[in-house]
């Protein structure tokens, strides 16, 4: 679904990222992992247009998109849930949840099996979201994300603060989305071990590359924990 190509970015005099490629495929989940502060954040904004490369290519579903803004990757069918999930605080749960289909037509419905795939969010439609935990609040990013039916999720530390049950049901959702395999998914995180079980593919960066990459099942073998251990 989307293949990247030899992409570097800049901010100021600092090169971020060096020449980095990845391809993402539906039906899996590429994982992408490395110390803190090693571009990883970048990358994934690069990928949604919210930062600019410098040079590179990005194509998705055999398009460059490379020069698209952020909205116009959205409506092509990429959905991305941000570090730190930013979700309207002010805003009732079913709002915010329709804030992912903003670009739909007014009368369009919240699909029904986010529902299924978060229930507390049913349980909780007219509570503001500021009010929901951090756990809720991340399953309602996610559910946000995934409203206007994307063909890749892009998730950027979604553990990040969450308690163990909710990462648990985090985790069972990530799986589940790409075993239906209409939907590729990239995941950035910190967490070794819910990366390792879910990896089909993995990639590890330091100091803006691409210094590893393979099946996940092979992380094991191939030290992937020392590479990212702090």
């Amino acid at each position: 679904m989307l293949t990247v190509k030899n992409i570097n970015q800049y901010y100021g005099g600092s090169h971020i990222l060096r020449d980095v490629s990845l391809q993402t495929t539906l039906g899996k989940v590429t994982v992408l992992l490395g110390r803190n502060g090693v571009g990883k954040t970048t990358l994934l904004k690069s990928l949604m247009g919210l930062v600019p490369i410098k040079t590179g290519s990005i194509e998705f579903d055999g398009r460059a998109i490379e020069k698209a803004t952020p909205y116009e990757r959205a409506r092509a069918g990429i959905g991305f849930v941000p570090q730190g999930r930013e979700i309207f605080a002010r805003l009732t749960v079913e709002e915010n949840l329709r804030m992912g289909l903003a670009y739909k037509p007014g009368s369009t419905p919240v699909p029904a099996e986010l529902y299924e795939l978060f229930p507390v969010l049913k349980q909780m439609l007219h509570r503001r979201g500021g009010d929901l935990s951090g756990g809720q609040q991340q399953q309602l990013a996610i559910a946000r994300a995934l409203a206007a039916g994307p063909r890749l999720l892009i998730l950027d530390e979604p553990t990040e603060g969450i308690q163990p049950s909710i990462i648990k049901d985090i985790g069972r959702v990530i799986r589940m989305l790409a075993d239906r395999g209409d939907m590729a998914i990239l995941l950035c995180e910190q967490y070794y071990d819910f990366a390792e079980e879910l990896a089909d593919d993995y990639l590890v960066m330091e100091r803006g590359e691409v210094i590893a990459r393979g099946p996940g099942s092979e992380m094991v073998e191939k030290g992937v924990r020392q590479l990212v251990a702090i």
